[in-house]
C-alpha cells in the first residue's frame, strides 16, 4: 500500500512553530501541507519536501524551484493553431498566456542506500530555482549522505546542481547515467553550445565515478532503468518497485500536465527528436494508464506525483491526493 507523509527534520522541529510554514498546493482536489526546508530558501519559492512510501522505500520529491513564464505556446503545442491551444487551456482552467514551471528532483531511501535522481538547476538558478539542497535538508538528509546520484538526462535543469562552489556537491556519491546520453553530450565540443559546456564542467569531471546503464539495467536492487528517448538522445526513466508496489520516475517524458501529457503529439520545444518524444509519451503513459502505476514527473505541479488515465486520443493527469494515504 502506498503512503504519503511529510518529513520534518529534527532541526526544523527545534526551530519552533514559526519556522514550519504550511504551503497550499493547488495541483489537486485536496491541498496537502508541506513544511519549509530546514535550511532557509530565498523568497519567493521556499524549497519543500514531500515524503511518499513505495513498499519499503521512502521516496521524497524535492522542489528545486518554480517560476512563472509567459507565452507558453512558444514552448508547448508548437504544431497547434493558437485558437486550439487557447481552447484546450480554457477547458483545463489554465490561462493560455502564462504558466508556472516546476522543477522536482527525487531522493529515494531504499533502506540500504540513499539515491538522488537529478540535481536541479544549481547555484546559478537561485533564488527562484537551485534550492534542491535546502529541500534535501527539509527531507532530513545532507549532501554527504547521498550514496548514488542518477542523471535521467543532461539538460541544465538536471545537472546544474552536481557542483557547488566549484566542487562536487555530493562528495561521497557514485554516479549513474545512460550510456547513450553520456556519449552524445561528452562527444561534443564544449564550446559548441551551452549544454555541452555545462556537461564538460559538471559531468565529465565525475566520469571516473560513473556507471553507465541501458534498458533493463539495475541501479540498485529495486530500481531499474528504462529507455525513453526523444526528449534527449538518451533520456532514461527509472522504475521503483518494493513490496510489490511500483512507482515510475518519469523525468521529462512530459513537460506539462496538459500541453504535453494530455496531448502527447503536441510538439515541445525542448524535445530534441519531436517524433520520438511523442512516440515515447504514448508508450510510457499508455503503460501507466493500463497498469494504474503512479509516477513522478519532474515538471508536474509540485509535489509532482500522480496517475494517468487514457482519454480520447490522449491522456488525463490525475494528481495524487488522499489515495496515497489509505
Amino acid at each position: 500500500m502506498h503512503d504519503v507523509k511529510i518529513k520534518v527534520s529534527r532541526r526544523t522541529a527545534l526551530v519552533g512553530a514559526g519556522a514550519a510554514v504550511a504551503s497550499t498546493i493547488t495541483s489537486g482536489l485536496v491541498s496537502p501541507k508541506f513544511v519549509q526546508a530546514s535550511e532557509p530558501s530565498p523568497a519567493p519559492n521556499p524549497s519543500l519536501a514531500a515524503e511518499h512510501a513505495v513498499g519499503e522505500f521512502k521516496v521524497f520529491t524535492l522542489l528545486d524551484g518554480a517560476v512563472n513564464a509567459s507565452d507558453p505556446q512558444s514552448t508547448f503545442g508548437m504544431n497547434q493553431e493558437p485558437e486550439v491551444f487557447a481552447e484546450v487551456s480554457r477547458e483545463n482552467f489554465i490561462p493560455h498566456e502564462t504558466f508556472r514551471a516546476f522543477f522536482t528532483p527525487t531522493v529515494v531511501d531504499t533502506g540500504q542506500e540513499i539515491v538522488l535522481f537529478d540535481t536541479g538547476v544549481g547555484e546559478g538558478g537561485r533564488p527562484a530555482r537551485g534550492n534542491m539542497r535546502a529541500a534535501l535538508a527539509g527531507a532530513g538528509f545532507t549532501p554527504e549522505q547521498i550514496d548514488v546520484v542518477v542523471l535521467t538526462h543532461m539538460h541544465p535543469d538536471h545537472i546544474g546542481g552536481l557542483m557547488e562552489g566549484g566542487a562536487p556537491a555530493f562528495p561521497n556519491a557514485r554516479y549513474v547515467t545512460g550510456q547513450t546520453e553520456y556519449d552524445f553530450w561528452a562527444g561534443m565540443d564544449p564550446e559548441s553550445n551551452g549544454v555541452a559546456k555545462l556537461v564538460a564542467d559538471n559531468v565529465t569531471p565525475l566520469a571516473d565515478r560513473m556507471t553507465f546503464v541501458g534498458e533493463g539495467d539495475s541501479v540498485v536492487s529495486g530500481i531499474t532503468a528504462m529507455s525513453a528517448f526523444g526528449h534527449t538522445p538518451g533520456h532514461m526513466l527509472f522504475m521503483l518497485e518494493s513490496g510489490g508496489q511500483p512507482l515510475l520516475l518519469a523525468a521529462d517524458t512530459a513537460n506539462h500536465y496538459v500541453w504535453s501529457l494530455a496531448y502527447p503529439d503536441w510538439e515541445v520545444r525542448f524535445d530534441m527528436d519531436k517524433t520520438a518524444a511523442a512516440e515515447t509519451r504514448r508508450r510510457i503513459f499508455g503503460m501507466l494508464a493500463a497498469d494504474r502505476v503512479p509516477f513522478v514527473g519532474y515538471h508536474m505541479p509540485f509535489p509532482a506525483v500522480g496517475y494517468v488515465e487514457a482519454r480520447d486520443n490522449g491522456f488525463r493527469y490525475v494528481p495524487a491526493s488522499y489515495q496515497l494515504q489509505l
